[in-house]
């Protein structure tokens, strides 16, 4: 789970760069374009100072280590509230106070308030995250939420086609950018790759076809070259809803490849993983160690208790409720365990402005508050849940702690949290991973942890007990063989992997064009 630091920057525009461009590319070798809706450093003020909010964590730590190494552009939208102080023509150099050889430059892409409340809040986030979650019942669309997103993503387009020179790597991240690919079709020359990851699940066509714009949603993600998932299942669910909605489009089912009006779209896997070193080192710092003291005093967390640890950001796709219930069933049929355990649920409050979340985050208090009131004892309640910040090292450190991680959403494109579970694990002692079938990481890594259906109480309430009662010798042999898992998938490799793959693309192209 990432967090930021904030430090103090100096606010001259592109302040103590060279004359060349830190996005210029290490030993002019084509540049590597990031594009994002969320930008890795923010820019903000503190009094009369600007700060500047540097990524410590997860996909946009990964990305940025990228671009430090071989430089190029990261291409995003500027939220930061002092961000428009530091840019010169929209760009600023990061990281600030680093080599020269190892910036980067930041192009940030304005919106106003209403462009984030229909592109952002509206058709990303009441349309298709919804819709890729199976949560229809809670998509809300409406014509200004679509008007407004194709306008933005004509607005990143445009950002890209400035950017963007022969050879060059295009990368766009996650749904908020469906339709930008199609779009640079005809603002890039035929030289530039594109290439973009989905991060979310990709759905079924029963569920997807549900989607008002499905058909210029798929023409849009076609205009890459190269688009990537998670897992093959969400692979075989895009091949089949192009075949289902677009009719003229010709799939190789074997290779993934898609040829269609506008080209060629070659659709892989590509699982993305956690940063396991640095992970690793800070569970184990004293930082860590004295957050974590503070942590179990400041909730009055008794250390001879089982700690159940849940990390999530409070969304509906999470299932926090249900395991929620599935604790309250656990505590009636499992009275023995009143008092020997205590779950602690770190929340991360998220879109409160779109009613669905909001009320989530009511009914998660409320029924917090219940169960508490239900089982607690003088000096014992069976749930700790707060929604306070907690730095990485604490985290990372309740991570290694922790007996056992209820990782239990009811859809997730991977999820991460698992994997930075066991990341921060030992052999000495492991935690155990209780998981959701309904992440994707359970496709990668669901043998060695205890599945449970979250939907399903009785045998959520099974995986529990069966964690609780797990052996030394067997919770140490599932932990090798995660930990062994991950390993082929942390963010480093995710990152050169799609980056060798769209470059191999790209070179196949060149020599049968030569051809």
């Amino acid at each position: 789970m990432s967090g930021r630091n904030s430090d103090p920057v100096d606010v001259s525009p592109l302040s103590a760069q060279s004359d060349a461009p830190a996005g210029d590319q290490r030993d002019e070798e084509p540049a590597v374009i990031v594009v994002s809706n969320r930008q890795p450093y923010r820019h903000e003020w503190d009094g009369d100072e600007v700060t500047v909010s540097r990524p410590t964590g997860g996909l946009s730590s990964g990305l940025d280590a990228a671009l430090r190494e071989v430089g190029g552009t990261w291409i995003a939208w500027g939220d930061g509230d002092a961000d428009k102080v530091v840019v010169d023509d929209d760009c600023v150099t990061v990281p600030p106070d680093a080599p020269e050889d190892e910036q980067y430059t930041l192009n940030r892409v304005w919106l106003d308030e209403d462009e984030v409340d229909n592109y952002y809040y509206g058709f990303s986030n009441r349309v298709l995250w919804p819709l890729c979650h199976n949560a229809l019942t809670t998509v809300r669309s409406n014509v200004q939420y679509w008007e407004t997103y194709r306008d933005v993503n004509e607005h990143f387009a445009d950002a890209i086609a400035t950017r963007a020179s022969a050879d060059d790597v295009v990368w766009l991240q996650d749904y908020h950018l469906a339709l930008a690919p199609q779009m640079l079709g005809s603002r890039l020359s035929e030289d530039v790759s594109v290439t973009q990851f989905w991060h979310i699940p990709w759905p079924s066509w029963d569920t997807f076809r549900a989607c008002p714009h499905a058909e210029e949603l798929l023409r849009g993600l076609l205009g890459n070259d190269l688009f990537c998932v998670h897992v093959p299942r969400y692979r075989k669910h895009f091949l089949e809803c192009v075949d289902a909605a677009l009719p003229e489009a010709v799939i190789d089912w074997s290779t993934g490849q898609v040829f269609h009006r506008d080209g060629t779209t070659t659709v892989e896997v590509f699982p993305l993983g956690v940063d396991l070193d640095r992970i690793d080192r800070h569970a184990s710092t004293a930082e860590g160690r004295e957050g974590l003291e503070s942590f179990v005093a400041d909730h009055d967390i008794d250390d001879d208790t089982e700690l159940l640890l849940s990390v999530d950001r409070l969304d509906y796709s999470k299932g926090i409720l249900t395991r929620l219930f599935a604790l309250e069933h656990f505590l009636e049929t499992n009275p023995e365990w009143r008092g020997e355990l205590t779950f602690v649920q770190v929340g991360t409050e998220s879109r409160s402005s779109i009613p669905a979340y909001s009320e989530l985050q009511t009914d998660i208090g409320e029924a917090v508050a219940r169960i508490n009131e239900r089982f607690a004892t003088a000096d014992w309640k069976p749930i700790v849940y707060t929604t306070d910040y907690v730095a990485n090292e604490t985290l990372y450190a309740l991570f290694r702690s922790a007996d056992i991680c209820l990782v239990t959403p009811l859809r997730d494109g991977m999820n991460l949290v698992a994997q930075e579970f066991v990341a921060a694990q030992t052999d000495a002692d492991p935690g155990v991973l209780v998981l959701s079938t309904m992440a994707g990481v359970h496709d990668l890594v669901g043998d060695a942890a205890v599945s449970v259906a979250p939907y399903d109480t009785t045998q959520f309430v099974s995986g529990i007990e069966e964690a609780l009662s797990m052996s030394v010798d067997e919770r140490r042999e599932r932990f090798r063989e995660l930990h062994g898992e991950i390993q082929h998938y942390e963010v480093s490799v995710w990152v050169n992997e799609v980056l060798d793959r769209i470059t191999s693309l790209a070179t196949s192209d060149r020599e049968q064009n030569r051809v």
